[in-house]
């Protein structure tokens, strides 16, 4: 049996540069006061950044089985909660890739209900060998993301 489309996760949309991710709010998001824990914005970051990447056509899973696999690591996250999210809330992840400068990708996310920020983030992405060690991104990636770009892209 195959997958129907609508069977398939969504992997949000483009608004111009913006990728918005819907995301429903449920009760394995909240602490007792059905208020959405803080670390669960990271994770709702995290598919935000992901399905960004997927929906312009670079898969982590492709990243792997390159010549030279490579991945990403957060280096730097810089969290701003303004209000809270609460169970059953429909979210959007609004996320768009600034930069890319040498190793690093540079995005800047929030989490909105109804057009409202409720929380946003800044983040540097590092690009790396799977032993840890930077590197650059292939150029392959760079031709993908480029034209999703905020800023020019650049070297350090």
């Amino acid at each position: 049996m195959t997958d129907l489309p609508s069977d398939l996760p969504t992997a949000g949309r483009f608004d111009v540069r913006d990728h918005l991710l819907p995301v429903r709010v449920y009760y394995e998001d909240t602490d007792f006061t059905g208020l959405v824990y803080h670390a669960n914005y990271v994770r709702y970051f995290e598919r935000g950044r992901s399905d960004f990447l997927r929906a312009i056509g670079v898969g982590h899973a492709d990243l792997l089985e390159q010549d030279q696999p490579m991945a990403f690591v957060v280096a730097e996250l810089n969290i701003r909660y303004l209000k809270p999210a609460r169970i059953d809330d429909a979210l959007v992840v609004r996320t768009v890739y600034e930069q890319v400068k040498g190793v690093r990708l540079i995005i800047r996310q929030t989490v909105e209900r109804g057009g409202e920020v409720l929380c946003r983030a800044e983040v540097t992405a590092v690009c790396i060998h799977l032993d840890g060690r930077p590197r650059r991104p292939t150029k392959g990636l760079i031709e993908k993301v480029t034209p999703w770009l905020a800023k020019a892209t650049g070297a350090d």
